[in-house]
């Protein structure tokens, strides 16, 4: 395979929700890169590599997920620039990363960093199963369907995007790392009556896994893999 940069999902955190076109992808770049906290922990992302294709090896890049941080752009950059290294030497890079690596992904930055280096250099996408498509499969829940429309946000800076996606009341919303503010926004769907047929799910397909209802986490904390869905307000029962 020429020299490229490859973003490949691997889903949101069961090894069975990677796909065939993402192992093929992996299997097939010279090299396997994926996000961690730091060099000494493995990250989700290679978690989920390790269990589906345990022969493959690795390469941590360091990574800070926390937005609006100085330390989040440095890096990304650092990233890109040991990226670049392995893509100008004729090799081509898989790097993987959790869900889908154009939802809300780590790779995007890191793919813009590496662009701006090589502007010439192929970068390409092996899509992945999401977060909100697993807990809709897991809690039952029918997300979509006629005519409806859907929202997706992120509760990062707060419930105040989600707030505003709700006054629509025919639209499904779907809150994307939304621990930190999960009890505030609980308290927004029961303000707004989008409590009923509302789950949330965090750690979907990993260890600590918790689905159920949303009126069930009132009250209790949640870490930042925490996706919610609302579907749409007043759907025949």
């Amino acid at each position: 395979m020429p020299a490229r940069l490859i973003g490949v999902g691997v889903g949101p955190g069961d090894p069975s929700h990677l796909t065939l076109g993402a192992l093929a992808a992996i299997r097939q770049a010279d090299r396997v890169v994926a996000p961690c906290p730091a060099r000494e922990v493995e990250g989700r992302a290679e978690a989920i590599v390790r269990h589906a294709a345990p022969d493959l090896t690795v390469d941590r890049l360091p990574y800070e997920m926390a937005t609006g941080s100085g330390v989040r752009a440095a890096t990304a950059e650092a990233a890109a620039d040991r990226i670049v290294a392995w893509l100008d030497a004729g090799e081509a890079v898989a790097f993987v990363t959790l869900g889908d690596p154009n939802v809300y992904s780590t790779f995007s930055s890191v793919a813009a960093a590496v662009r701006a280096r090589r502007p010439d250099m192929p970068i390409v996408t092996v899509p992945g199963i999401t977060a909100f498509q697993d807990l809709a499969a897991r809690s039952g829940t029918v997300l979509l369907d006629g005519t409806e429309s859907l929202t997706l946000v992120t509760a990062l800076d707060g419930a105040g995007a989600a707030k505003d996606a709700l006054a629509d009341r025919q639209r499904a919303l779907v809150v994307y790392k939304g621990g930190r503010y999960l009890p505030e926004l609980l308290d927004v769907l029961a303000a707004t009556g989008r409590m009923e047929g509302a789950v949330v799910g965090e750690l979907l397909g990993m260890d600590g896994e918790d689905v159920g209802p949303a009126v069930d986490r009132v009250g209790r904390p949640a870490g930042y893999l925490a996706t919610v869905i609302v579907p749409p307000a007043g759907r025949p029962r």
